[in-house]
């Protein structure tokens, strides 16, 4: 819906706020405006009004959002300063470093600067150009009010901005303006990511419940490119709302941010997602994957995540199961879709297995305890494939195992559909969070009728060596594996909060010597966006090629230029067999295309 706001600095803005949070009081407790006015010093001005204040109050900023890094947002914090209604300034206090304490009666009102120019669903932005807001790393919450309504005005912007976010808005009584954005809670309110800017407004035609698209490119997409994007959300939106047999929305909001410097990634949020990508052309993968979140990890979450802690790490064994499954249903939803060819969907469960084979903590890190690390991610030393594995690569592979195998054990008469339906049903409808890995063994075990104690006991809490000859056989597939060279960067590419970043430089090797060093954000290579799978992009390059990085340290944008290592390893393959059973014919369908058999 299109709103008129009026005031002293008037703008028209574009309000992609979903209508689908309870109705709130039309005074909301803790009041937040954010002004845009210094857009090219990247400084947000944030405004906080805290009423019915007794003596002191204490607020705090989160130290962590989004990754599952401690990211200390309070180092952007500036200036902050506090005022009661007649205006006299207040004690501040500085407790530690993300907590202040504020002496002072009735409603109180704190400033505060906030600088942010990172780009991505990780970050947050203020340019020229647009404003992305995460508002978990731009707002302060008092720690024991975060369960009461709130309200926020953005202000300032530029006449010809938009505001896209997934929040309802309520127009304010006569005479009080022109209105603000509202939620139920602090933690409702940080899980939707705002856009500010001009961008390409799209409502995918047809769609109930609605389903809407705002796209912020750096160069204007042309007509082709907004009808393949349209068609290609507008299938994954339409098979995993099937699938799962319902949207849990009123309304959902696909943020996307597109051009150069937009490494890829995603950020799931409870009625959006932030998407960020150098060209459309890798957006259906990172898509699928995220929308998919809106049930597993969104509804079907963890208990050891709730409530959030913003102050600190929270530890959880499920991270596999809901990003290692969410990936499984991410390649599930491009092949039944159409969106890949069964050779596509083949070559990405290779991948994954190349992958894991290649990382030789697999002997003794279980996809638990990977799940466990994950707040260690942001060292790059930790990625060493000596040193770590990955519980998305794993999950993602455990997944389609545990899919096969109660395909196999029911007779395709149950799946690991049925199991994620049988979640959301029990869990998500019911605002219940489930109890790591032994709810999620229970639930199959409770829906295919088998025991499932070997699988969970050896491949998930265990570090045994997959089946992966075996099960893959059930379905018909032939798991080939070859030796052979491959060509390698000479440092291994990780993800961080603004994109793919190199780490773990080789010493002596060619890309140290052409000037890679740790940290240095991935951009471009051969003049492409960084692949967002540097492994599949390997494979179609060999060893000795001459490669030309882009990348960006301190702010400051380089090209560098170095030949492509060699490695020794094994390489995977996966072929459908010569001769199936009808029981295999019948298992492969499935996968495919999410058939059962009718009991």
């Amino acid at each position: 819906m299109r709103r008129l706001l009026g005031g002293a600095a008037a703008c028209r803005l574009v309000l992609l706020a979903a209508v689908f949070l309870p109705a709130l009081p039309s005074e909301a407790t803790i009041h937040y405006a954010v002004s845009v006015r210094q857009p090219d010093q990247h400084i947000f001005h944030v405004t906080m009004t805290i009423p019915e204040v007794r003596n002191q109050v204490t607020v705090q900023i989160p130290a962590w959002n989004a990754l599952y890094q401690i990211r200390d947002f309070a180092a952007h914090i500036a200036a902050v300063r506090a005022t009661d209604e007649a205006a006299r300034v207040l004690a501040v206090v500085k407790l530690d470093k993300q907590t202040w304490q504020i002496t002072g009666q009735g409603t109180i009102t704190v400033h505060y600067a906030s600088y942010w120019d990172e780009p991505g669903p990780f970050g947050a932005q203020l340019n020229s150009s647009h404003a992305f807001l995460n508002l978990a790393l731009v707002l302060f919450y008092v720690p024991d009010r975060r369960d009461e309504d709130v309200r926020i005005v953005l202000d300032d912007l530029p006449a010809a901005w938009q505001v896209a976010v997934a929040l309802r808005w309520e127009k304010a009584a006569a005479g009080r303006g022109a209105g603000a954005y509202i939620a139920p809670s602090y933690d409702a309110l940080v899980d939707a990511p705002v856009e500010m800017g001009t961008f390409d407004e799209v409502r995918l035609e047809g769609l109930e419940p609605p389903v809407r698209l705002a796209i912020h490119a750096e160069s204007p997409l042309n007509k082709t490119t907004r009808e393949q994007i349209n068609e290609t959300v507008r299938r994954i939106v339409t098979h995993e709302i099937g699938l799962m047999r319902g949207a849990p929305f009123e309304e959902y909001l696909f943020l996307y941010h597109l051009g150069p410097g937009h490494s890829g990634g995603g950020m799931e949020h409870a009625n959006s997602t932030a998407i960020s990508m150098e060209s459309a052309a890798s957006l259906a993968g990172v898509t699928a994957h995220e929308f998919f979140h809106l049930w597993n990890v969104k509804r079907i979450r963890p208990a050891s995540l709730e409530p959030v802690d913003y102050a600190r790490e929270q530890w959880t064994r499920a991270l596999w199961f809901a990003e290692g499954v969410t990936s499984a249903y991410g390649s599930y939803t491009l092949v039944r879709t159409g969106l890949w060819s069964r050779k596509q969907f083949y070559e990405d469960l290779a991948a994954q297995i190349t992958e894991l084979e290649s990382r030789p903590a697999r002997s003794w890190m279980s996809v638990e305890e990977a799940s466990l690390d994950a707040w260690l991610e942001k060292y790059s030393f930790y990625r060493r494939p000596d040193l770590s594995i990955s519980y998305y690569n794993k999950g993602q592979l455990l997944g389609v195992l545990l899919d096969i195998l109660l395909r196999d054990s029911t007779d395709n008469r149950v799946s690991l559909d049925d199991v994620m339906r049988a979640l959301q049903d029990h869990f998500g409808r019911r605002g219940r969070p489930y109890h790591e890995t032994a709810d999620i063994r229970a639930m199959a075990e409770k829906v295919s009728g088998h025991s499932l104690q070997e699988f969970f006991s050896r491949y998930v809490a265990g570090t045994d060596e997959l089946p992966l000859t075996d099960y893959l056989a059930r379905a018909g597939l032939v798991l080939k594996v070859s030796g052979g060279v491959r060509a390698e960067f000479g440092f291994w590419p990780g993800r961080g909060p603004e994109g793919m970043v190199a780490t773990q430089i080789a010493p002596g090797r060619a890309a140290e010597r052409g000037g890679v060093r740790e940290g240095d954000v991935l951009l471009r290579v051969n003049g492409a966006a960084f692949p967002h799978n540097p492994e599949r992009w390997l494979r179609d390059h060999r060893s000795g090629e001459t490669v030309r990085l882009r990348i960006r340290r301190n702010g400051e944008e380089k090209d560098l230029t170095f030949a492509l290592e060699e490695r020794q390893e094994r390489s995977y393959a996966i072929q459908e067999g010569p001769h199936l059973t009808e029981k295999q014919r019948r298992i492969l369908v499935g996968l495919l295309h999410g058939a059962t058999e009718a009991p």
